[in-house]
């Protein structure tokens, strides 16, 4: 699991709320300050690793509170805004935020977001041996370049499609439900069809096993989800 520590500064109880499941979901650990001066205190007290922000906040709004951070650090920014006007956006862009996402927003959009800007920085923490080429028989997986041969021939996956094969390859013979590959690859189960995973495993099958209908490698565990056989 992820140990990023990121503080979610929203004055918003039920969207502080929201947030704070799913980034939990995703992985990682979360605070909550509802306005700029909780925010100073619990960044003077503990840095976090990342930020999550409102622009609308009382005490202190976002715009200044997004300079004071970046007076002290260069930890990653998102701003979260109900403004539509773009000097808005432009202004905390330029104060140093890393992105913004405009209210009302999906959340798990965010955390696609927060995952991109970590990506970009450098500093998203890698599961221990995430980045290790896999081979098996006939397949390889390398995750660096995101390329999956089979047979020595390239196939073209999407990046759904590539991360939840290298996840299950990464695990093989562990059974994962459709919940977990749902929150392990997208983030978060809630408001996705778990029909997704289906389409997903089927979609692999066709590119990867030389009968989709009869797989070797991507199985069904009737009842209770899929594995990958080595």
């Amino acid at each position: 699991m992820n140990t990023t520590n990121i503080l979610v500064v929203e004055d918003e109880a039920s969207i502080a709320e929201v947030v704070s499941l799913y980034l939990k979901r995703a992985g990682y650990n979360v605070q909550i300050a509802s306005d700029g001066k909780q925010a100073m205190n619990i960044f003077e007290r503990q840095m976090p690793d990342f930020v999550i922000l409102d622009l609308m906040l009382p005490e202190v709004d976002g715009l200044s509170l997004t300079r004071w951070l970046r007076d002290r650090s260069d930890v990653p920014i998102i701003m979260l805004t109900a403004r539509r006007e773009e000097i808005d956006r432009i202004a905390g862009l330029e104060m140093g935020a890393d992105d913004y996402v405009v209210k009302p927003f999906s959340p798990q959009e965010l955390v696609s977001r927060v995952r991109a800007v970590m990506r970009r920085l450098g500093r998203e923490q890698v599961e221990a041996g995430s980045e290790r080429s896999l081979s098996f028989d006939n397949l390889s997986i390398d995750p660096l370049s995101r390329v999956v041969t089979v047979k020595e021939n390239p196939v073209e996956l999407t990046a759904k499609e590539f991360d939840m094969l290298h996840l299950l390859a990464r695990h093989p013979k562990q059974v994962f439900t459709r919940e977990q590959l749902l929150e392990r690859v997208w983030g978060g189960a809630q408001y996705i069809d778990p029909g997704t995973v289906t389409v997903h495993v089927r979609r692999l099958r066709e590119k990867i096993e030389d009968e989709p209908s009869k797989p070797v490698r991507l199985l069904t565990v009737w009842g209770v989800g899929y594995k990958f056989e080595p």
